[in-house]
């Protein structure tokens, strides 16, 4: 078995969150896994980000909401330590997705 550093995990899982916002296929996709690994409340919070991002034309404000998930998926893990393997695959999956669309590659949403 393999052991995971939560805060590690939460700060990759952070970065892919909000770097998902700028892809609108993607991040609705995206936004319903996140709703059923940890819950609606994290979806709508998810949703206000990328709402809020798309009136940060310059990007400053992404590396403010990158912290505040970080900050708040450690809160989870610290509650719900089981779900960093999870949260983990999710967020590793979701990079690869960005990698490939950013390519123009065909999509596995598709």
């Amino acid at each position: 078995m393999v052991a995971l550093h939560q805060p590690r995990v939460a700060w990759e899982a952070a970065r892919v969150l909000v770097g998902a916002t700028r892809d609108g296929d993607l991040f609705d996709w995206l936004s319903v896994q996140v709703g059923d690994l940890l819950g609606p409340t994290c979806q709508e919070s998810l949703e206000r980000t990328r709402d809020q991002l798309r009136h940060d034309p310059d990007g400053t404000r992404a590396s403010v909401e990158t912290g505040l998930w970080r900050a708040r998926l450690e809160d989870v893990l610290r509650a719900r330590p089981g779900l960093a393997g999870e949260l983990q695959s999710l967020a590793t999956l979701t990079a690869g997705l960005q990698k490939e669309r950013a390519g123009h590659r065909p999509s596995m949403l598709s």
